[in-house]
């Protein structure tokens, strides 16, 4: 075999890398392994010819994760690739998360080819179809043969996959599965000549770089989505709003901002476009609006939940597709856009902003009065990260108790971009997704965790001496050692006080500083004027984690006075 002609594994790899990189991928994220190879190779030497970026992670759960935050800032699909067997099955919280955020995440997993399945073959699993329905789709390449005759095929496929990963209408993680058969390696004298194009100008140009088959001219990829008229709705897709009526907007995650409701009051999920008029969250049962647009999925407050599901509030859900919340089974109405030909009510815009302006002067009054008597909490440690963070920052927010904490001691600045896991709402890959997105972004980036969040994936921290490392990624932790959020569910009674720490609480009693430390992770335990200071300073800080220990003790009834002040200090009259 000659460098103008590579084997099969190699040269289908290269060609698969080229019409990646077609497709507009930048960011390519692979973790080590043996049936993996041929594209290990492929991308080490795409990067090597500035095609590509590649982000070595050596955990295939933190690896995926990596790829949804660099998906997500980077507005890009992100390959990750790994090899056969466990390896790919490491990666489903994140194809879970991408499939219910909707963030186009590329799988690429090795396998071995057809006739080593079902034998007992070493790191052999059925993997095809491994993600479910958390796949979009599912596009397998099979076993390569002549380079000549299949390229059309294989990048095709890509073409397929990548498509249907950014489609428009339901983007989404998608499994491509590459079957390779031995060799896996280039051939003596073809080692440096790989890389889906090499290191010349002539794969951009369609050329046979690398000794494989030429693409579309001009760096065109093999397969593009055809213009279609995003403008145009169809007149039975959408549903007029009377907005002269009480009209309260609920934002929750993947909202898209709705110009026609941009001026309602809105109760705003972190995350979702900044609103013109917000309401706070504990304001909602002081108000007692007649309708209720969904935009997004709300997933963070019962009240509103209970909002949503009352019989005498109207509820409209602007349809997103498949995807569509209707949680409570409530929406009389799911529609792709609303026609709002009538101006909002001033009286009802004056009433709920009143009450959001109330609400939030009482839970500053009673955050300050607690922390004057019993110290800080996770909600002190948000309401100090969003006073910190500034215009052009971008905020990268834990689940459970980080996400609910910040809505309520917003808002934020408009022009901080915000992050979350929203889709499967799980603790999962948080610190991999704050370094996809701190990686894929210029200026700083702050992330909001607690403490198991940031145990569960402090193997994101581990970046090797031969990679990419965020160049100003400050990862607030608030320990209170363990899980405060249970505190506040049902668990949290007073009469499950015997089994409630050994089995919800969760004490760790983890020292976080050794952690960072053996990561090579800058790491700084503050009070709160500390990390107001730290935040201050806007001078680059590399990747540093700085802890603030909290306390979860009085919780419950700190959270139950916050609700009972909004309530108190709300104006007379919901309507």
């Amino acid at each position: 075999m000659t460098p103008s002609a590579p084997n099969p594994s190699t040269a289908q790899a290269r060609v698969v890398v080229d019409e990646l990189i077609r497709h507009d991928v930048r960011d390519v994220v692979l973790c080590p392994g043996s049936r993996s190879a041929p594209l290990a190779l492929a991308l080490a030497a795409a990067e090597r010819a500035g095609r590509i970026r590649l982000h070595v992670r050596i955990d295939e759960r933190g690896a995926g994760f990596l790829a949804l935050g660099l998906a997500l800032a980077s507005r890009r699909p992100v390959p990750v690739v790994v090899t056969s067997g466990t390896a790919v099955a490491n990666l489903h919280p994140a194809m879970v998360e991408a499939a219910h955020s909707g963030v186009p995440v590329l799988a690429l997993t090795a396998n071995r080819p057809p006739e080593l399945r079902g034998t007992g073959a070493n790191q052999t699993i059925d993997q095809v179809g491994i993600f479910g329905p958390h796949a979009r789709a599912v596009v397998e390449l099979g076993v390569a043969g002549d380079a000549d005759v299949e390229h059309r095929h294989w990048r095709a496929a890509i073409g397929r996959a990548v498509l249907t990963a950014t489609a428009p209408t339901d983007p989404g993680p998608v499994q491509v599965d590459l079957a390779f058969r031995e060799p896996l390696v280039p051939e003596p004298g073809d080692e440096g000549s790989g890389g889906a194009g090499g290191d010349d100008d002539e794969a951009d140009r369609g050329g046979r770089a690398g000794g494989i088959p030429e693409g579309r001219p001009d760096g065109r990829p093999w397969v593009n989505r055809a213009g279609a008229g995003v403008d145009s709705v169809p007149a039975d897709s959408a549903v007029a709003v009377d907005l002269t009526r009480p009209t309260l907007v609920v934002a929750g995650a993947g909202a898209q901002p709705v110009a026609g409701l941009m001026g309602v009051p809105t109760v705003a999920e972190p995350g979702a476009p900044a609103p013109l008029h917000p309401v706070h969250p504990l304001a909602v049962p002081a108000l007692r609006p007649e309708q209720v647009v969904v935009l997004g999925r709300p997933t963070l407050h019962r009240a509103v939940s209970r909002l949503m599901a009352d019989p005498d509030v109207d509820l409209v859900v602007l349809d997103a597709g498949p995807r569509s919340p209707n949680p409570t089974g409530s929406a009389a109405e799911l529609a792709d856009s609303v026609l709002t030909g009538w101006g909002v009510d001033e009286a009802w815009t004056a009433r709920t902003g009143d009450a959001d302006a109330r609400a939030r002067a009482a839970v500053d009054l009673r955050l300050d009065q607690h922390l004057a008597d019993g110290g800080p909490t996770g909600l002190h440690v948000a309401r100090a990260v969003a006073r910190g963070v500034a215009p052009g920052d971008r905020l990268v927010v834990g689940a459970s108790n980080a996400i609910r904490d910040l809505s309520f001691v917003g808002p934020l600045d408009p022009d901080v971009t915000v992050y979350a896991n929203r889709g499967a709402s799980g603790i999962d890959g948080t610190v991999s997704t704050a370094v996809g997105v701190a990686l894929a972004s210029s200026g700083r980036t702050v992330a909001l965790l607690g403490d198991l969040t940031f145990l569960h994936d402090v193997v994101g921290l581990c970046t090797g001496p031969l990679e990419s490392r965020p160049e100003d990624l400050t990862i607030v932790v608030a320990d209170d050692d363990g899980s405060g959020i249970f505190a506040l569910l049902e668990q949290g009674d007073p009469r499950f006080a015997t089994d409630f720490d050994r089995v919800f609480g969760t004490p760790h009693g983890a020292d976080l500083a050794a952690l960072c430390a053996g990561f090579g992770a800058e790491f700084a335990d503050v009070d709160l004027p500390g990390l107001e200071s730290l935040l201050a300073d806007r001078a680059p800080a590399g990747l540093r984690v700085v802890r603030v220990a909290t306390s979860r003790a009085g919780l419950r009834d700190l959270h139950a006075a916050l609700r009972a002040d909004a309530v108190d200090a709300a104006p007379e009259g919901g309507r």
